[in-house]
């Protein structure tokens, strides 16, 4: 009798957890198949999300007119200057002391018609080494004016019209010191320099230009910037020409070539008082996309600010937040020499930083005479020799400058120059040279300034992220409920922070059927947001439904339905994580803020505890593919991390309160110091803190959580971190496993920690 009864009660719990399977897979199945949308295509929700950044600039762009206006005079002036300048300098990162004098190697001498060339090599950082070509008059015995001319991100320092610069100026008596800049030409930061340096077709003359990307991502880690690194360089190329015998210090002129080489000229010239003169081209003003004739009301309408992108040293960060636009910069100048330069052709009777200038240089100063300008002709977009393309700064564009270096430097108008010298005559580095310097990449040298882990402090990190998280309030607006499978309860809202209705939060809550009380909810965070989780995570979902948890579902500004297109270097997320900091704000910064309005708006409703979840659903890159790629069209890229979810859910653990019972994150960055190991990184712009890495790293974020599990972390090369270097960076004060859990198991430790 017993047999049969134990039978019949096995029979009974098989046919129990067979129809619990198969509602279970319905579930899943319906999880799977929700349309994750909240916003309307045509709805107002949805079309506020490109209209932020473009109100911030517009803002900024009324603001500067009216502050404009208000100077007056040359006090007004000089203290509007130098309050944003200061601002400029500090943006830059932390210079060092400046040394008494800089180590100088010459590695080579060669002869040219009338002049001299020193291949040179001089130390900027300890370890950080700037390769140039000095051109050096025949007669060294007068005083002698010193030139620096600065390349576009075309070509490095032996690029034709830089050696024309170069041999003009000396046989007329200039000491010209042609650097090449950080990571171009001889200073690269990648392997790719010829055709055969990558078996698949790619374009090698980009990729220095291109890899500035990566220079700057890490250099702002730990709180410093490519322009800062450019600018710093050539402090010391100065110092380069001080050391001369006869230099005349009076007479210092810098050159910025045409595509990437006016923006540090400019900024170099603001923040050197020894530089007498400076020539940036195609910074400050009109661009060459500028459609000419600029409209009546051009002082009104002219874009001063720009907008980001992944070429940092164009719009730089927090330059719209604390003042300094590229008009403010070469304003700065003044009264020292001007030549306002520009590629092609130039409406200088409407352009309103054109008419700045005018004021500063004659008004305030009087001095008219060192204000010039130089322009070609026709457009970008038009062919030559209509249209002046160069790739530095070519003779169409020397010959408008030559009469006023006569007038300042005395210089007579010269013959162009008719011999150039093969590319690898001016190389520096020797084999000799690197043994005895052994200089070093600067993810090397960023490494040294990332700070150990320590404790966070929650106001600096708030300052970091851009951001206040005190008093955010909000409030939903609309809103759908239905029934899924199940009977669970689907809502669709929308949250609006309050004075802030250009900022719109979609939201999905799950709430199990017949949920009564605080129930407990999990929150989940990840680059694809809401419809990412019901594509990979429906099995969790339905588990944590079937154990009475509600699940909701947030896309953060700039992930899931929010995202904008692509994730890349020339992204739109980069272009607006990037027009963020111009702002002083960032992605991370304004998830946070989000995140933390939503769990309060998530408390105020009354639900239970919470725990936050943050994953990622990005394979990790297989350690034997190739991760040395050059970045070109034609290649494919390794896969790149998003780290978003895990940084979220441990920053949003940190700032939301007890409430938060336990963060689980999947698939996110092991630590921003892994970023720094190569000097390729498969890491989105967006996820980057300027100056974090200075201060903490992620583990000091998990640390000041109470109850962490985090799996299947990756580094800064997506590639799968293993077990002992998990426990080594995180220590004792968090879980960590190398493997991710099944589904089944990351939904019995959530709701284990939310019923503790």
């Amino acid at each position: 009798m017993r047999t049969i009864t134990a039978i019949v009660i096995s029979i009974g719990c098989a046919a129990s957890a067979a129809a619990q399977d198969t509602n279970n897979a319905a579930l899943i199945a319906a999880l799977q198949k929700l349309d994750a949308k909240v916003f309307k295509p045509d709805s107002a929700d949805a079309k506020l999300r490109g209209d932020v950044l473009k109100q911030m600039r517009d803002d900024f762009n009324k603001r500067d007119v009216e502050a404009w206006r208000s100077i007056k005079t040359k006090a007004d002036w000089e203290k509007f200057r130098d309050e944003r300048i200061a601002k400029l300098r500090a943006s830059m990162g932390k210079f060092p002391e400046a040394p008494k004098s800089v180590k100088v190697v010459t590695t080579k001498k060669l002869e040219g018609d009338g002049f001299t060339v020193e291949n040179i090599i001089y130390e900027s950082r300890p370890g950080l080494y700037v390769t140039a070509n000095l051109y050096v008059p025949m007669d060294t015995s007068k005083p002698m004016p010193g030139f620096i001319v600065i390349h576009s991100h075309h070509n490095p320092k032996t690029q034709g019209e830089l050696q024309d610069m170069g041999a003009i100026w000396a046989r007329q008596g200039c000491l010209v010191l042609v650097p090449d800049m950080l990571g171009h030409g001889e200073r690269r930061q990648h392997p790719f320099i010829d055709a055969k340096s990558f078996p698949e077709k790619y374009a090698p003359n980009r990729q220095d230009y291109h890899f500035r990307y990566n220079v700057n991502l890490q250099l702002s880690l730990v709180g410093e910037s490519l322009m800062g690194w450019m600018v710093w360089d050539l402090m010391r190329g100065v110092d380069v020409l001080y050391q001369r015998p006869n230099i005349d210090k009076k007479n210092i002129m810098v050159f910025g070539s045409v595509a990437g080489g006016g923006d540090p000229c400019a900024v170099f010239a603001a923040l050197e008082p020894r530089i007498t003169a400076a020539a940036p081209f195609n910074f400050g003003g009109p661009q060459p996309e500028t459609k000419f004739p600029l409209p009546e009301d051009a002082e009104l309408a002219f874009n001063y600010l720009g907008g980001g992108s992944w070429e940092s040293t164009r719009n730089l960060k927090l330059s719209g937040r604390d003042g300094f636009p590229a008009c403010v910069i070469v304003g700065s100048i003044a009264p020292r020499g001007l030549i306002y330069g520009h590629e092609f052709a130039w409406d200088d009777t409407r352009d309103p930083v054109w008419a700045r200038f005018n004021k500063i240089w004659g008004e305030f100063y009087g001095a008219k005479d060192k204000l010039a300008s130089a322009k070609g002709r026709g457009s970008v977009k038009g062919m030559a020799p209509e249209s002046t393309h160069c790739n530095n700064i070519g003779a169409e564009h020397r010959k408008p400058m030559y009469p006023t270096l006569k007038l300042w430097f005395g210089l007579p108008i010269p013959e162009e120059n008719k011999k150039r010298f093969d590319s690898s005559q001016l190389q520096c580095w020797t084999d000799e040279a690197r043994a005895q310097l052994k200089p070093k990449m600067v993810h090397e040298l960023a490494q040294q300034f990332a700070a150990p882990t320590k404790a966070v402090d929650s106001k600096q990190l708030l300052n970091l992220l851009g951001i206040d998280t005190a008093n955010v309030k909000c409030g939903i607006q609309g809103g759908t409920e239905t029934r899924i499978e199940g009977g669970h309860l689907l809502a669709r809202e929308v949250l609006h922070p309050e004075g802030n209705p250009s900022i719109a939060l979609p939201i999905i809550k799950i709430i199990p059927a017949g949920a009564k009380g605080n129930v407990p909810m999990v929150v989940g965070l990840a680059q694809d947001g809401k419809a990412g989780f019901l594509k990979n995570r429906a099995a969790t979902i339905a588990e944590l439904l079937n154990r009475n948890v509600a699940v909701c579902l947030p896309d953060l500004r700039g992930t899931g339905e929010t995202a904008n297109d692509g994730r890349g270097r020339q992204s739109g997320a980069t272009s607006n994580s990037a027009s963020l900091l111009m702002h002083g704000q960032t992605v991370p910064g304004i998830q946070l803020q989000e995140l933390v309005m939503l769990l309060e708006e998530l408390q105020k409703h009354q639900f239970g505890p919470i725990a936050l979840w943050g994953d990622s659903f990005v394979e990790p890159n297989d350690p034997k593919v190739t991760l040395a790629v050059p970045y070109d069209n034609n290649v494919k890229l390794p896969r790149q991390a998003e780290p978003m979810g895990t940084l979220l859910a441990l920053l949003g653990g940190m700032h939301a309160g007890k409430n938060v019972k336990a963060v689980y994150a999947r698939g996110g960055l092991v630590s921003f110091q892994s970023i720094l190991d190569s000097p390729f990184c498969y890491f989105p712009h967006d996820a980057v803190v300027p100056g974090l890495l200075a201060n903490i790293d992620l583990s000091s974020v998990a640390n000041a959580n109470q109850n962490v599990r985090l799996e299947a972390l990756v580094d800064g090369l997506n590639r799968r971190v293993d077990q002992q270097t998990l426990e080594k960076t995180y220590g004792k004060f968090a879980t960590v496993r190398a493997e991710p859990s099944s589904q089944a198991e990351v939904a019995a430790w959530l709701v284990a920690q939310l019923k503790k």
